[in-house]
């Protein structure tokens, strides 16, 4: 068996030739600090410290750096794993002798391992490949030093010509069989809006606010704050104790209103919008909870934006998320309709995002992604659930209303508001090894591709415990005890506040 790879790889008179040939030239070359050089940087790449030092400095920025720093060591590691444990146990080559090359260029000691192949050469090739997979420019900077260790293996007598033909060989097939692992991300469209009317308010007149003061910054100087901004606006507030339906209400019946604003989280936000598709009222979002994903999405992330908005009568149209959920016994003793601004999750989605934004600051989101993935699926148990009748067991649900981005289960923007769709993903349960399956993926950070991972789209969904009632989150607010619940699209039922992209 060895025989017949030797033979294979190296074995024919034609490539000995021609190693010894590129041997004999480099040989020749004079004497100069390119040989300390080379011989430094062939050591500083020994066991790979070069790219573990590169991937540290990489890795302390966060986004694109440190996700190519992450690719490369994973293809790195694969690189290794091959070139130490496959080829060099199953071929066996003695290394160039000392009298091939000057005794000042020459290695010493020499390493002991079989020559076939470079295995700096493979880490060389892998890391800088998967570096620039994600990162072009990063692994154009960091090409010129991995040719250099290639190169070097050759110069200080280490390795033969092929051997490190051979190892890059490897290390680039380590590189891109990985990013099958780890795919690249669809790009993310760019920004829609399908423009709406709406009345240009630019003193507040005929602007009802409703301003919820357990929102996360609320403040006494919020309700000086607004009227200064919109100084015939009229202020509702709304305190603790107080059902926060009944007071939007309230404000949005105010004689005269023609617009309905609100301060406060996605929660309150979400119940301002069911108010003012009901007057058929634009609404004007005012970002003051503790989320504001929705005040994020149609680009109301500051007053600032918001008055421009309002100032100039800039709207657009969104659909809206429409929630029915059955309790009791068989689902259908007390039914709560709700509305759905941006997201709904069954299972062990909370759980994950909590996770992940505790660890975020100090790991960064890749990382913190990475450790509470394995945290959270490794002590989960899956829910069972009937989706539009089918019996599936399940450890995450996720409910978009609209098409988020990225298709992983890291979603973070919704660049149009009016597509129609929810966007559908389950990490399922119900494959052999599951949990494995899902452990290897989160550690792989194919999650999106995994076999336990469904990505679909819909315009409604049905759902139904399968033995203990359900937790549904809505917009972050959870709904226990639920035994039905279905989930509809209503096409541009709201026009809100959008400053001109």
């Amino acid at each position: 068996m060895r025989s017949m790879v030797r033979k294979g790889l190296w074995g024919t008179r034609s490539i000995a030739r021609l190693d010894r040939a590129v041997v004999r030239a480099v040989s020749r070359l004079p004497e100069g600090r390119h040989d300390a050089i080379l011989k430094n940087l062939s050591e500083a790449a020994t066991k790979g410290k070069l790219w573990f030092a590169l991937a540290g400095v990489l890795g302390a920025v966060p986004g694109k750096p440190r996700n190519a720093a992450i690719h490369g060591l994973l293809a790195l590691g694969v690189s290794s794993a091959v070139t130490n444990l496959g080829f060099k146990t199953l071929v066996p080559r003695a290394r160039p002798l000392p009298e091939h090359l000057p005794a000042f260029r020459f290695v010493n000691p020499q390493p002991t391992s079989s020559s076939m192949p470079s295995g700096h050469s493979a880490s060389a090739v892998a890391f800088t490949l998967g570096v620039a997979l994600v990162h072009r420019r990063l692994g154009a900077a960091l090409a010129p030093v991995a040719a250099g260790v290639a190169y070097s293996r050759v110069h200080t007598g280490a390795h033969w010509p092929s051997d490190v033909l051979l190892g890059s060989t490897i290390g680039a097939g380590a590189a891109l069989l990985t990013r099958n692992w780890w795919p690249l991300r669809p790009p993310v469209p760019d920004t829609e809006r399908s423009p709406a009317e709406a009345p240009a308010i630019d003193d507040g007149e005929g602007l009802s606010i409703a301003v919820n003061a357990l929102g996360g910054s609320y403040s006494p100087d919020t309700e000086t704050q607004l009227q200064e901004i919109f100084p015939k606006a009229y202020i509702h507030l709304i305190t603790e104790g107080e059902d926060i339906a009944e007071e939007i209400q309230a404000a949005a019946e105010k004689p005269g209103t023609k617009a309905l604003g609100v301060w406060g989280g996605d929660g309150t936000v979400g119940t301002a919008a069911d108010a003012a598709v009901e007057h058929s009222f634009p609404l004007l979002v005012l970002p003051g909870g503790t989320l504001n994903h929705f005040a994020r999405d149609v680009d109301a992330r500051s007053l600032e934006g918001a008055l421009e908005a309002a100032m100039t009568g800039a709207a657009a149209w969104t659909d809206l998320g429409h929630v029915t959920a059955g309790r009791g016994v068989d689902g259908k003793d007390e039914v709560t309709e709700l509305i759905m601004l941006n997201t709904a999750s069954i299972g062990v989605y909370p759980n994950l995002v909590r996770r992940r934004e505790r660890l975020q600051p100090a790991l960064g989101k890749p990382l913190a992604g990475l450790v509470a993935g394995l945290r959270t699926f490794g002590a989960a148990t899956p829910t069972t659930l009937l989706i539009n009748g089918v019996h599936h067991k399940l450890w995450i649900l996720y409910l978009g209303r609209g098409r988020y981005y990225p298709r992983d289960l890291a979603p973070l923007t919704r660049p149009v508001l009016d597509d129609g769709v929810l966007d559908i993903r389950m990490v399922t349960a119900d494959e052999p090894f599951a949990r494995l399956r899902l452990l290897w993926a989160v550690l792989t950070g194919t999650v999106a591709t995994s076999k336990v991972t469904h990505l679909s789209e819909a315009s409604e969904i049905s759902i139904e415990a399968v033995g203990e009632p359900l937790v549904i989150a809505v917009d972050g607010e959870p709904l226990p005890g639920v035994r039905t619940a279905k989930f509809t699209v209503r096409r541009r039922a709201l026009r809100v506040y959008s400053p001109p992209s």
